[in-house]
């Protein structure tokens, strides 16, 4: 299984704003610079973020945006979920009707159990796990962005 740049830097977007969670809004100008990403690519990932209420904004002069919980209260596997889509390795995990041998596949325990793995370990860190480090982004991530 492979992240998109959605998943990555949409990622990067929230631990961002999880590190300047006391800051109040942020705007997103100064994520695209501190991240090294595109303002516009931004944009499209924050519609996406706002619409399932991981984030919030504000208008005005000190506008920008911010987490729309604290950041021990947001695991990565909601920010994957809403950035990529249903966490399953392969379409018959999440849908058996999506393939007629899904009774009888041979593999499709082997799939059921490396996305079980995968939503577990998503669904056990939160953003707070991030920013304190107790694992390191990278580690998580691997040197994909590069």
């Amino acid at each position: 299984m492979r992240l998109s740049t959605r998943g990555r830097y949409g990622t990067r977007l929230m631990v961002d704003l999880a590190q300047h969670y006391a800051d109040g809004p942020i705007p997103l100008a100064e994520i695209a610079k501190r991240q090294d990403l595109s303002a516009k690519y931004l944009e499209q990932l924050i519609i996406l973020l706002k619409g399932t209420g991981l984030i919030r904004s504000a208008r005005g002069r000190y506008g920008g945006y911010m987490l729309a919980r604290k950041p021990e209260e947001i695991y990565l596997g909601e920010i994957i979920e809403t950035l990529e889509g249903r966490l399953a390795i392969v379409d018959c995990v999440a849908e058996p009707e999506f393939c007629d041998r899904s009774p009888e596949c041979p593999t499709r325990g082997i799939w059921v159990g490396m996305t079980d793995i995968l939503k577990k370990q998503l669904f056990s860190l939160n953003l707070q796990d991030v920013v304190l480090k107790s694992v390191p982004l990278e580690d998580l991530l691997g040197d994909a962005d590069k």
